[in-house]
Formats: C-alpha cells, sequence, structure tokens
C-alpha cells in the first residue's frame, strides 16, 4: 500500500479510502440513534455504535496517507484543533467515569447496610439520606461537565479553508464530524447518570406519583432510566410515613438494577477510554515524527 501511495502526489487519493467510507458510515448510524431516550437498552447500543466509529477511526489514523495529511499540514490551525479535541473527548470521557464511580461506591454502602439490617429504620433512613446526598454531589459534577460540553460543541462549529484538496478537507470534516458525535455521546450519558433526561417538570410528576401507593408507582416510572428509578424511589422512601422496612425489597430491585447498568456503562466508557488515547498517542507520535 505504502509504494503505490508514494508514487502518487503529494495530496490524498482521490477516491475516499474504503476506512474513510466505513467511518462515515458508522458516523451516521451513529447520529441516526441520536433520538433522546431514557432506555438504558438504546445508550447501550449508542454507546456500541460509538465504540465500533473509535476502533474504526483509530485504524484510520493508521493509514499511511493520513499520516501524510496530517504531517502535511501540520502548521495548520485544523491540526492543532484536532489535538485539542482529543484532550476534550477525554475529559468528557473521565467525568463521565467518575460520575459512574462515585455512584457505585455510595451504592455499595447503601446495600450493604440494607443486607445488614442493622441500626433500624432510624439508621437506614440516614443511610438513604447519605446517598442522595451523593447523588446530588454527582448531579452538580456532571451539570459542570455537560456546560463545558456545551461551550464545546459551539467552538467546534468551524469553517475549512478552500485552499485545500478535496481529500484533506474530506478527512478535517471527518474527524471534526467524530469529535462531535463523541461528544454528543458522552453528553447523552452524562445526562443519563444524572437521572435528568426528562423536563423537571415531568419528573416531579413521576415523583408526586410515586408517593401514592406502591403498586401504582412501580408502573408510572417504569420508563425511567435506572439512576432516576432509584433518585426517586428512594426520595419517596425518605418521605413516606409508612413502614420503611416494608419498601426494602423494592428499593433492593431499584439498586440491584442501576449497579448492572453501571457495571455496563463503566465497560463501554474504559474501552472507549483506552482507545481514545491511543489515537491522542498516534496522533502525537505522528506530528512530532
Amino acid at each position: 500500500m505504502e509504494s503505490n501511495f508514494h508514487g502518487r502526489s503529494n495530496s490524498l487519493p482521490s477516491r475516499p479510502h474504503p476506512l474513510i467510507l466505513k467511518c462515515n458510515q458508522h458516523l451516521d448510524t451513529l447520529r441516526a440513534s441520536n433520538e433522546t431516550s431514557t432506555s438504558s437498552s438504546l445508550l447501550r447500543h449508542k454507546i456500541g455504535g460509538l465504540q465500533d466509529l473509535i476502533v474504526c477511526v483509530e485504524k484510520l489514523i493508521q493509514l499511511p496517507l493520513t499520516q501524510h495529511a496530517l504531517l502535511h499540514e501540520c502548521q495548520e490551525n485544523w491540526v492543532d484543533d484536532l489535538l485539542d479535541g482529543s484532550l476534550r473527548l477525554l475529559d468528557a470521557c473521565t467525568s463521565a467515569k467518575d460520575a459512574l464511580l462515585h455512584t457505585k461506591e455510595c451504592t455499595r454502602e447503601l446495600q450493604s447496610m440494607i443486607r445488614r439490617k442493622r441500626g433500624g429504620e432510624v439508621k437506614l433512613t440516614l443511610e438513604v439520606k447519605k446517598f442522595l446526598t451523593c447523588r446530588k454531589v454527582v448531579k452538580k459534577a456532571t451539570s459542570k461537565a455537560l456546560s463545558n460540553l456545551t461551550g464545546t460543541s459551539r467552538n467546534c462549529n468551524i469553517s475549512y479553508p478552500t485552499n485545500k484538496d478535496h481529500q484533506t478537507v474530506a478527512l478535517m470534516s471527518l474527524l471534526r464530524d467524530v469529535e462531535v458525535a463523541t461528544l454528543s455521546t458522552f453528553q447523552t450519558m452524562l445526562q443519563f447518570i444524572s437521572g435528568s433526561t426528562q423536563p423537571k417538570s415531568n419528573r416531579w410528576l413521576s415523583f408526586s406519583k410515586l408517593m401514592q401507593p406502591k403498586r401504582v408507582g412501580c408502573s408510572l416510572v417504569a420508563d425511567e432510566n435506572e439512576f432516576a428509578q432509584v433518585d426517586l424511589a428512594l426520595q419517596s422512601f425518605v418521605f413516606t410515613k409508612t413502614s420503611k422496612y416494608e419498601d426494602v425489597n423494592g428499593l433492593q430491585n431499584h439498586l440491584e438494577k442501576m449497579e448492572s447498568c453501571i457495571q455496563d456503562l463503566e465497560e463501554g466508557l474504559e474501552f472507549l477510554f483506552r482507545r481514545l488515547i491511543k489515537i491522542r498517542v498516534s496522533l502525537l507520535n505522528i506530528l512530532n515524527h
């Protein structure tokens, strides 16, 4: 492949490389899954699509034609912005990982308290309040991260110079679109972890209905995400005046589902984090060559 490439001009070949086409296919698939949803299964599907895209981009970066284009353009602003973008992606991924880790630690403490059944209802209520305080910290952190992502998305709208050859512009556009799509996915994930994927007014409606008899409440929050389910269930647990231990089994069920969801999201994020690091290292190696 290298010999054919060097035998041509210094510009990228006129026909797109199959990996570029494949990256665009993965990008289109990811964009098609951008509908807002509180379903964890759809979020997992979205993360899977992002993983496919990032793996494809990682392979694209290794192509001699891509490396040549980056070296040829290394003094241009768009290359610097590409490096800055790789840091933005790692920062967003780290924010999501931290939010999951903090929630997981608090979840395990609460589950341990429930299993021990020591201290009575008062102690259990205090532990639930501690968990809700933990969730407030997570929500504050995710809100800050989301605010940063909003500012980043505004900076992603740039116009490309017209004096570049068509293939170079196509590569620039693709890499920028990948960054935007990746940031969008992390934004969706942060919103999901914070439990804020539906309007506040609807959330308060769900909470008020959850305060009704348990048989009604459980069905009304079935379409919520696992984090929102736990938040609402524990708020109900704190404010209800019935016997606390009547709701312990329901709490355990919600906590176990959320813990399972956390594990899936953590695995997906860890995969993405490792791949994003590899891409950044590859870019640095190319440009420092």
